[in-house]
């Protein structure tokens, strides 16, 4: 199986087969486990990928799948002179999580997007590519579309800090921004069933999840770079909503690890649903993997 695997049963990934696409320079910030196989499949194509990695021992493996290696460390000194032509390209898709796990990252994410935007705005690129969340939207209040992001707190400081980060970029003149918000990834070596595996007492079973497979990450980042679309901000989600109680066990059933067990609740009025509808008209698409209980690599 291919690092994006079998494409035979569920349709390959989109990738628009125009000389516009494979005639494009294109900077990735953050090669990392979402990255690196849409820099792989973008340079299979025949783009010129420049892509970016924190990690020394990696720069080989950039070389070996056909992307132009940089050693990137983002913050809030970052100097663009360093790595020039990095930022010579026609696109650049920034991929860098805010670090949740950060006691600074409401502050510290802003400062590190901003100084992305001064480095934008020293080279050739016109149009920016940003991987958001949906933890910018407010953790309950039912169905979100994306014009709800900032009417109420975000779910997280991680979640405030992206909602920054978006503000800057769109207010930038010299290019365009187009965001797209991921609900939470799963596929291949990572699953959200197995972080909960056998614990217990867990709340908020009865809240429905907000998933999304790798591979339709993927697919989606393709369309939008082969649309062109401009100015614009999508959620990508998963159609499929299942409760987090439903899900979990039955997807560690599936994965033969010890199920994790949920508090009862008395009622779910409090939910979160993220609503794909957007990015399904307007880009036309269907999703690969549609249900996250959906077998799938």
């Amino acid at each position: 199986m291919s690092a994006l695997g079998s494409e035979s049963a569920k349709g390959a990934l989109y990738l628009g087969r125009t000389n516009h696409l494979y005639q494009m320079t294109l900077s990735i910030l953050g090669c990392g486990w979402l990255g690196l196989p849409l820099a792989t499949k973008l340079a299979a194509e025949g783009t010129t990928v420049r892509g970016s990695t924190t990690n020394h021992s990696k720069l080989t493996e950039l070389n070996e799948r056909g992307i132009d290696p940089f050693l990137i460390n983002v913050n809030d000194q970052l100097r663009c002179e360093e790595h020039p032509d990095f930022w010579e390209s026609e696109l650049l898709i920034i991929n860098i999580p805010p670090g949740r796990s950060r006691r600074d990252v409401r502050s510290r994410h802003p400062r590190e997007v901003d100084a992305i935007r001064q480095c934008v705005e020293s080279g050739s690129i016109r149009r920016v590519l940003f991987v958001s969340s949906t933890s910018v939207y407010h953790k309950f209040g039912g169905v979100k579309t994306e014009e709800d992001a900032g009417r109420e707190p975000a779910t997280s400081e991680s979640g405030e800090a992206l909602l920054e980060a978006e503000a800057t970029l769109r207010a930038a003149e010299a290019f365009d921004t187009t965001i797209l918000r991921l609900g939470g990834l799963y596929g291949y070596n990572r699953h959200p069933a197995k972080n909960l595996s056998g614990r217990k007492n867990l709340s908020g079973g009865e809240r429905p999840v907000n998933l999304i497979h790798r591979d339709d990450a993927i697919s989606i980042l393709l369309k939008l770079i082969h649309s062109d679309i401009r100015n614009d901000t999508f959620n990508a989600v998963s159609d499929g909503h299942p409760t987090r109680k439903e899900f979990y066990c039955e997807m560690a059933r599936a994965l033969g690890v010890e199920e994790p067990q949920f508090t009862p609740e008395k009622e779910s009025a409090s939910y979160k649903i993220i609503s794909n509808e957007k990015l399904k008209r307007k880009l036309s698409y269907e999703f690969l993997y549609p249900h996250p209980a959906d077998p799938a690599p």
